[in-house]
């Protein structure tokens, strides 16, 4: 620390210069870490629509959304380590550059690839009739779905970058709030210092909320605007083939983060420690800071080397380990944490495929109902715990009653939603072949397999393109530049003659569940963020004070590992076991085209269940180990003759 001259030289400057006040650094760190969730977030709000655009799987689409995780697990270590030896400000910056060019990279296969395809003329470009059933036409089967070198090459790339910018996202977010929050407690007075935290928490809180909300305006505009013209655009965004401008978030993104990096790069090092409150007691305020300084002595961190501290890891996470308290909390909140993880990466999907809303919609819905909710349960959470001055037993007890109702309100959720529209050709028992598609009233209008057109038939039935209905004819309005209706269609028929097709998907009339739905969601959400902070306090209080920041870091390490990577994956992976009909790419699956809506929704519902109640009994064993633990402390006081009454339970 500067000794008394400089220090006097510090604060003279800092009248001055914004970037010798905490006050300002607070408000740039706030702003960095709001546009930082906001990158991270949006790539959630827009997962739904990657897949769509290039043809992934929910598993591989949930690999791609938690990879930010591995950048952020390699180095988590060595946050820990570096935190006071570096010079912080600009180590934060450099992390915000590595965010900011990570957005770019992952926007960057919407301009390494051609445009978004689709059956152009089904909304009406032309009257064209390629889609149509056509006897005549040449068979399709010896051309369709040919994969050459260079779109192999291309699939490969989109996936590759998609990954490294996940990666570099979650190794530039590695310094931020670590470094950001020391830096704070640091150099503001005792005083403030929570304070500040807690602006820059309830600051960056809103920040997945707006991401959500980015994601809503952007997925409006369609994904090709860049390359063509409105009126060259023919569908809209309830069209199931809408693919929208997901790439242009990660450029704003991108662009805001790289101008709150800026300020890093004029803070110095260190700081003029912030002046206490003439009205704080200088004795108290001196006994504060000699409390303090012995915690945080120096020898306890920098005195190692980094092979020292590497090392020390595994010794203290044996010690934690042997705490059963320690382990259980950790265990219900990688489960917690799963659970949100899922929930976060595919809701929006969850919204779109049950209730037939737009990408649009969906994540307005998310960023302005069910984010709010959960930010407001970890709120009253902590304010609960300050206010009630729970004891660790009491905390327990609350987040064994949160998780408990949490369980009970997602009950319904199970029976909550639309049913599986009929579509002709499919097997809802289990995963279609598009050949199953093919029966006697088109088998000879030789449709493409690749095609996806979906119309809805005048007797309710959907088919996945006007050739699979066996339609041979059109009403073409030439002002509105689109097709009405499909007509002669071979296999709508109604009282004995042949019927007609609408363009698009046949409606499945449950709008009615979409609004109890969302509320039971939202309260579900609310209840289980309740027990998010006491659960946090429950490990800061278990383990020796020499251990805490050692167990933080093994905290973050364990829900990186077990909930954060793999979480997506898994509600992916029971997402896909759902699917009727998988688009074929390079004779290979890609996206889902069809779902079966009620086994999609049980099993996707089915995995959040799991993880609460799993969250909830490892609350339980944790109730349990804590009557025990003061079971075995009033024997012990006992023993030694001091009364039952001395031995009071710790209180946060």
């Amino acid at each position: 620390m500067p000794d008394e001259a400089s220090g006097g030289l510090f604060r003279r400057l800092s009248c001055t210069n914004p970037f010798h006040t905490i006050k300002f650094f607070v408000v740039c760190q706030g702003f960095l870490q709001l546009t930082q969730l906001l990158t991270s977030g949006y790539m959630k709000s827009t997962i739904s629509t990657i897949e769509k655009r290039f043809g992934l799987s929910s598993q591989t689409s949930g690999l791609v959304a938690s990879f930010n995780e591995v950048g952020n697990t390699m180095l988590i270590i060595f946050v820990s380590y570096f935190g006071s030896r570096v010079h912080r400000p600009r180590f934060i910056g450099f992390g915000a550059i590595l965010v900011s060019l990570s957005g770019l990279i992952i926007a960057l296969p919407h301009f390494i690839t051609g445009p978004y395809e689709y059956e152009r003329f089904a909304s009406g470009s032309s009257p064209n009739a390629t889609d149509m059933c056509l006897p005549h036409q040449k068979d399709p089967s010896d051309t369709e779905d040919v994969c050459t070198e260079g779109m192999e090459r291309e699939n490969q790339a989109v996936l590759a970058l998609l990954l490294i910018g996940q990666t570099l996202l979650g190794v530039g977010g590695v310094p931020i709030q670590p470094f950001g929050i020391s830096y704070i407690d640091d150099y503001a007075s005792k005083s403030n210092s929570p304070l500040y935290i807690g602006i820059l928490f309830a600051t960056t809180s809103i920040g997945p909320a707006i991401a959500f909300i980015v994601g809503s305006v952007m997925l409006r505009f369609y994904v090709d605007i860049d390359k063509f013209s409105p009126s060259e655009i023919h569908i809209n965004n309830k069209d199931p083939r809408w693919v929208g401008a997901w790439w242009l978030g990660f450029i704003f993104a991108a662009s805001i983060v790289a101008i709150s990096s800026i300020p890093y790069f004029f803070f110095p090092r260190e700081l003029p420690k912030e002046e206490e409150s003439p009205q704080k007691n200088i004795t108290e305020m001196n006994k504060a800071d000699l409390k303090d300084e012995l915690k945080n002595k120096p020898a306890d961190m920098e005195d190692f080397t980094l092979g020292q501290f590497i090392k020390m890891f595994p010794v203290v996470l044996m010690r934690n380990i042997k705490n059963p308290i320690f382990v259980m909390v950790i265990f219900a909140l990688i489960n917690l944490s799963g659970m949100i993880a899922g929930l976060a990466t595919f809701m929006a999907k969850f919204l779109e495929r049950q209730f037939t809303l737009t990408a649009s919609v969906a994540n307005m819905i998310i960023g302005m109902v069910n984010i709010p909710g959960a930010m407001f349960g970890i709120i009253l959470g902590g304010a609960i715990m300050k206010n009630c001055h729970l004891t660790l037993k009491q905390a327990t007890i609350m987040c064994m009653f949160s998780m408990g109702f949490c369980v009970l309100f997602d009950v319904p959720l199970l029976f909550l939603g639309c049913p599986t529209q009929e579509v002709a050709g499919l097997d809802y028992s289990g995963s279609s072949e598009v050949g199953q598609l093919v029966t006697e009233c088109n088998k000879k209008c030789k449709c493409r397999s690749s095609s996806f057109n979906p119309v809805c038939g005048q007797n309710n039935v959907e088919y996945i393109s006007p050739c699979y209905a066996g339609c041979s004819a059109l009403i073409y309005n030439s002002e509105l530049n689109k097709v009405e209706n499909y007509t002669a269609c071979n296999c709508v028929v109604v009282d004995g003659a042949l019927g007609y097709a609408l363009p698009g998907s046949c409606s499945t009339y449950c709008s009615r569940f979409l609004l109890p739905f969302v509320i039971i969601a939202c309260i579900s959400g609310f209840l289980a963020s309740l027990s998010h902070t006491p659960a946090f306090v429950m490990i800061l209080r278990n383990v020796k004070p020499e251990d805490k920041s050692f167990a933080i870091g093994i905290q973050f390490l364990m829900l990186r590992v077990l909930a954060w990577l793999p979480a997506p994956v898994l509600y992916g992976s029971a997402i896909d076991t759902s699917c009727l009909l998988w688009q074929i790419k390079c004779q290979k699956k890609a996206a889902c085209r069809y779902y079966n809506n009620t086994a999609f929704r049980q099993r996707f519902v089915g995995v959040q269940i799991l993880y609460e109640l799993s969250c909830f009994l490892s609350f339980c064993i944790v109730y349990f180990l804590l009557i025990r633990q003061e079971k075995q402390a009033l024997q012990e006081e006992a023993s030694v003759g001091r009364s039952p009454e001395s031995v009071a339970e710790s209180r946060v």
